[in-house]
């Protein structure tokens, strides 16, 4: 058998002094993270982060650097994520648009707030992104290649 880890893109925003996260419903409850998804078959990382934020925020998400690269392994399932982390700018809002199936809302939470909701993350990454963000972590695109 061989092992593949989920392939998962995420949109680490601030806006104002505060971080986009979205609250959403998951089996164990209530969490937070961030905009955030699986690639699909065939899509640019670039590509599927865009679509993960406006598909989950509503929000014209345009990725200009790269935060980091995570590998997270989830402590009660047999799952392994890796984390293509993305920050950028905004580029409009659709409101009244429909988001994605489980998702609550799209937030702005300060540092403090993130922080302070910690036991809601859906993962250790969310806190980790923005740390790293905040901490200047920024690195080209041209790093990532994809062939069609």
């Amino acid at each position: 058998m061989i092992w593949k880890p989920n392939a998962t893109v995420a949109a680490v925003l601030q806006r104002d002094g505060k971080f986009l996260l979205v609250e959403e419903e998951t089996a164990a409850g209530r969490a937070f993270n961030q905009p955030a998804g699986h690639l699909e078959d065939g899509e640019a990382l670039v590509d599927a982060v865009a679509r993960e934020a406006l598909e989950e925020t509503a929000y014209h998400f345009k990725p200009t650097h790269l935060i980091g690269i995570y590998s997270w392994k989830h402590p009660h399932k047999n799952i392994t994520y890796l984390r293509f982390a993305f920050g950028g700018e905004l580029r409009g809002f659709e409101a009244g648009r429909q988001l994605d199936e489980g998702i609550i809302r799209a937030r702005w939470l300060t540092l403090d707030e993130v922080r302070a909701s910690q036991p809601r993350h859906r993962s250790p990454l969310v806190l980790r992104c923005i740390e790293d963000m905040v901490a200047g972590k920024c690195y080209p695109l041209d790093l990532l290649v994809h062939y069609a």
